[in-house]
């Protein structure tokens, strides 16, 4: 199994206002203490690779204190400067939110050749709220990601110039510069939580499927159907193409572990992902296939989870070194996820470093089995 480091860089506050998103004041930021925020999460990131994690997670978010990433290609290049081994993924770019879509060919294919090969693009639609930040329809939501995704891969392996004409994007010369360093491109990951039209869109193109904060049942039920729909198009999916966003907090005990990760996911799921439903599932966000299933199988929104919830429901782990390692075996033996994005927050920077560090020693050797294989040859592109 491979370890990623993820993070929300979140701007951790309490407040009593309806929505964390859109909406929440940016009079309560205080750039000083987002200052000291973006470099102890830098120093997170800088660690994690000391330490031996395989890759580094950083996403898009916009008017939010959950995470205050509204450009993750920022963060990427930081990051390809201040590391050398471990592999930079950017989960994701949001393609519908963007008007100019070339542009994000080029900046990855920037980050490529500085890196030295190391980024992963991950594609994603942006999240409901989002679309009220941007202010684009969403329901061209999903017609504008397969166009601009066809148009960034297209960019990065046809030589240029040459001619796009689309229904959202029209380019009378696409001829960027650089060309990304791998080849035929970055591996391409399609983070999301269960939408059969991306399954079903990412098992098409052996793009790896990444689910993220979803309970463990429902990524069995949507890993079966990737495989499934991977079979379908002639292959078998390796377990590399199966990817876990899942949030793991370690300590001595299972006490003191089960302590903090109550404080820190209840933070994630009660404060930092309030918000109205409708900024949720915006009008036009999901197919009619999609909505339809909703409501066939409602789901709690985030603030209703108790942490038992979570806990239980396997959107979370925590507990002692050897706790960790026996529910970290369902994901590795039994869902055979080939890849953990998993942040390690422990209230302040000190404590986190030291979380990390435990998790390094006590944890990841009992999975290195494939310490010697590259996870990302040969899938996603």
């Amino acid at each position: 199994m491979k370890f990623y480091y993820f993070h929300l860089m979140p701007y951790p506050m309490e407040h009593d206002e309806p929505s964390s998103w859109v909406t929440l004041s940016n009079r309560r930021y205080d750039p000083e203490i987002g200052h000291a925020l973006y470099n102890q999460y830098l120093d997170q990131f800088e660690h994690a690779e000391r330490l031996g994690w395989d890759g580094l997670c950083v996403n898009e978010h916009h008017q939010n204190c959950y995470g205050t990433m509204p450009s993750p290609n920022l963060m990427a290049a930081m990051l390809a400067r201040r590391t050398t081994r471990a592999k930079i993924a950017i989960l994701g770019n949001g393609l519908p939110l963007r008007e100019n879509p070339l542009r994000i060919a080029e900046e990855i294919a920037m980050l490529d050749v500085v890196s030295g090969g190391r980024i992963i693009s991950g594609f994603v639609r942006g999240i409901g709220p989002e679309y009220f930040s941007t202010v684009v329809n969403p329901t061209h939501s999903r017609e504008r990601f397969y166009e601009a995704a066809e148009l960034i891969v297209r960019a990065w392996t046809e030589p240029g110039p040459f001619a796009f004409d689309g229904r959202f994007y029209r380019y009378p010369f696409v001829n960027p510069w650089p060309r990304p360093l791998q080849k035929p491109h970055p591996p391409i990951w399609c983070p999301s939580q269960g939408s059969s039209e991306t399954v079903e869109w990412a098992a098409r193109r052996r793009f790896p499927y990444l689910m993220v904060f979803t309970p463990i049942k429902r990524i069995a039920q949507i890993y079966g159907e990737y495989r499934e729909a991977c079979e379908r198009y002639g292959y078998q999916a390796s377990r590399y193409q199966l990817t876990v966003n899942l949030p793991i907090v370690v300590a001595e005990n299972d006490e003191k572990a089960r302590t903090i990760a109550r404080q820190t996911a209840l933070w994630v799921y009660h404060t930092g992902l309030r918000m109205p439903l409708t900024f949720w599932v915006p009008p036009g966000y999901l197919t009619e296939s999609a909505f339809r299933r909703s409501l066939a199988v409602p789901r709690k929104l985030p603030t209703e989870l108790s942490f038992e919830d979570l806990e239980e429901g396997g959107y979370i782990i925590c507990g002692s070194p050897a706790t960790v390692r026996d529910k970290l075996r369902v994901f590795s033996d039994e869902l055979r996820a080939g890849i953990v994005c998993s942040g390690l927050p422990a209230g302040s920077h000190e404590a986190t470093l030291d979380m990390m560090e435990m998790f390094a020693r006590e944890v990841m050797p009992h999975f290195r089995e494939d310490a010697a294989v590259d996870e990302t040859a040969g899938i996603g592109r």
